[in-house]
């Protein structure tokens, strides 16, 4: 295995455009596709891992030392699984090009927040040809502005997860946070939804959305999604949407609720095809396990769709 990893010499970036190709083939989707970009956390001892620094483990809930992979979903009414992969590299490391050299990281690969890795794998989803109608995400990657604005330049439909402060431009043209924004809505505009199934059933809230900038380009809208949870109703999630004019609210939720699928492929990818289980230090070999992890779990994938569509064939002994 250290072998495969770290010398045999193989095409890892092929093998992850393959992974994509075989996904989209099993459950790809035009109109219910949506690309999920999130982050997960690798525990790891030490210095010498590649990008190995103290980073919030959300798993533990503190500061931990570990590795942090940023990953490209996709899901569809048909299922989901992991498309793309990158290594978030913190700038400690990358203004140690020796120490980036001693982890086989070459002197080319520059620093780069995680929503700019994010943008690049979606750039390449893009680039490929995967049918997907939406981009969703966590606050990480919803609150950056650069991000967002690229989407639109792509003309990207997306729904992305930003903090309560938030601020937005108001169709009264002025910078209004999200909450007072929502605040200020009638009780009548708020709609009890589901946003999908999850472990114990739908996944009921209510929502509302508030159409902002007022500026647009022709057929195009603007929104501020809120979520309310039904036991308190101080709590409440914010998301701004872009997308065709006459979209729906219920495909916003829609969208909103598909970002959990994000972290059922972790969860999949971690207990079932060992995504979390190396013993690698080498950026190039950090790379080649999770490919195959995420190979491994793209099969299961084509397994279950299978089954759903009662395709599964006996095996026959050779």
């Amino acid at each position: 295995m250290q072998r495969l990893l770290n010398f045999y010499a193989w095409d890892c970036a092929g093998l992850r455009d393959d992974v994509r190709q075989v996904v989209v083939e099993t459950i790809g989707d035009d109109k219910t596709g949506v690309l999920i970009v999130d982050e997960t956390g690798f525990l790891k001892k030490g210095t010498r891992s590649a990008g190995v620094a103290r980073h919030y483990f959300g798993t533990a809930g503190r500061i931990e030392n570990s590795q942090i992979g940023v990953f490209l979903a996709y899901a569809s009414d048909r299922g989901r699984a992991l498309i793309d992969r990158e290594l978030y590299l913190p700038k400690t490391w990358t203004a140690d090009r020796e120490r980036c050299r001693d982890a086989g990281i070459d002197d080319d690969v520059e620093f780069a927040t995680k929503p700019e890795l994010a943008q690049d794998m979606i750039e390449r989803a893009f680039d490929a040809g995967v049918p997907f109608g939406w981009v969703t995400g966590d606050e990480a990657y919803g609150q950056v502005g650069k991000l967002r604005l690229w989407l639109e330049s792509k003309g990207v439909s997306h729904v992305l997860a930003v903090p309560k402060s938030q601020m937005v431009v108001s169709m009264q043209f002025r910078q209004r946070r999200a909450h007072t924004v929502i605040a200020d809505l009638d009780a009548s505009a708020w709609q009890r939804l589901s946003c999908g199934d999850g472990a114990q059933g739908p996944r009921v809230y209510d929502w509302a959305a508030a159409p902002i900038r007022p500026i647009r380009e022709p057929g195009r809208g603007h929104w501020l999604l809120a979520r309310r949870s039904l036991t308190d109703p101080e709590e409440i999630a914010y998301y701004i949407c872009y997308g065709p004019a006459e979209t729906p609210l219920a495909e916003l939720v829609r969208v909103a609720g598909s970002r959990w699928a994000i972290e059922e492929c972790f969860q999949t990818a971690k207990n079932e095809t060992g995504l979390d289980h190396y013993q690698v230090r080498g950026y190039t070999a950090w790379y080649r396990h999770i490919t195959l992890s995420m190979a491994a779990a793209a099969f299961l994938t084509i397994l279950r769709r299978d089954a759903q569509k009662g395709d599964l064939q006996p095996v026959t002994a050779i």
